[in-house]
């Protein structure tokens, strides 16, 4: 073997070493009832990301926008990972239109340097987490919020900010999403089967994430059918800050699109000490999807639903949502 070819051979090591430390790393992400709906595809040279049907919510998500959207904060969490370890992207979504379900391609070009941003925010993966909780006193710093907009619009989605007069409105619409769905007896039973109990399968949510008892909060969050075992004070959120995730259309890349900006925000956000939760109840009814999109005064289409809060250092951090192991998410070619 030559000098050269040599130097390739590792390099191409090097490569898959990487690009599977990515996928790996990707399962971090969250996801809608945290069914982690990815499945990627690995090779020496390139990573596919891939829809898997079979973790998708056919009730809640018939069009699985939310799956993609969680699918696209795992790409995300993907090309963090690859920046982290020194390498430049090339990236290509939606590379076949032949076959929708192929969200992805990666494939690395050369070495770049590492900053000391990228290893934070790879860092922060391992810590983001949600934390259904309701929200200590202290408002939201406004110059923090502007920095968690910069990050959205830095993949090239929005976020609007909510005035109170419109935090209103957005807790009409989430109590009427809510109680619509509540009434779905196919939706009450797909979220008994995602929620509640140990989750000793990897995927769903346990309910040490899910609050003992209903929180005071001016917009309802995620009504799971049953309270669970994370301890609630009895605190208000009255100092929580909205938002609405936002791109120009409303399609398949849009709303991977929507999925990266999410993790970008919750990256940032949780590196500014701040609690994110996504409320995605409003998304998931049409009829209040189009209330989201007024709000929005014709600026874009409404995604998802962020709520903000600054995070209280005297609690104890809400555990993790369990994870799939990686062999089950990713395939080698």
């Amino acid at each position: 073997m030559t000098a050269n070819a040599a130097i390739r051979a590792i390099d191409i090591r090097a490569e898959a070493r990487a690009l599977h430390a990515a996928a790996t790393v990707a399962g971090h992400a969250p996801s809608i009832h945290n069914t982690q709906p990815w499945r990627w595809r690995l090779s020496s040279s390139e990573l596919d990301l891939y829809l898997d049907h079979s973790r998708a919510l056919d009730v809640t998500d018939p069009d699985s926008r939310l799956a993609i959207l969680s699918c696209g904060a795992a790409l995300h969490h993907a090309l963090v990972s690859i920046a982290a370890a020194g390498w430049h992207t090339v990236l290509a979504r939606m590379p076949d239109p032949a076959h929708p379900d192929h969200l992805a391609q990666l494939r690395l070009d050369h070495r770049i340097p590492v900053t000391p941003a990228a290893i934070r925010h790879r860092q922060t993966i391992g810590l983001r987490h949600t934390d259904r909780r309701p929200a200590p006193s202290t408002p939201v710093h406004t110059d923090k919020l502007r920095a968690v907009v910069a990050a959205v619009e830095s993949t090239g989605a929005g976020l609007h900010l909510l005035r109170p007069d419109q935090v209103y409105d957005l807790a009409g619409a989430a109590d009427q999403a809510q109680r619509a769905e509540g009434e779905d007896l196919a939706w009450q039973a797909e979220l008994r089967y995602w929620a509640g109990g140990t989750r000793l399968l990897g995927s769903g949510v346990p309910d040490a994430v899910i609050p003992d008892r209903s929180a005071r909060t001016t917009v309802p969050g995620r009504d799971f059918g049953h309270h669970g075992d994370l301890s609630v004070s009895g605190s208000d959120d009255n100092a929580a800050a909205f938002a609405i995730l936002y791109g120009p259309e409303d399609g398949e890349v849009d709303w991977l699109r929507a999925g990266e900006a999410l993790s970008a925000a919750w990256l940032t956000a949780t590196e500014l000490g701040l609690s994110l939760v996504p409320l995605s109840a409003t998304i998931e009814v049409a009829v209040t999807r189009e209330r989201m999109r007024s709000l929005l005064a014709g600026v874009g289409r409404p995604h998802l639903v962020l709520r903000f809060t600054t995070r209280d250092p005297a609690l104890t951090a809400a555990p993790h949502t369990p994870r799939l192991p990686a062999e089950q998410v990713i395939e080698r070619f």
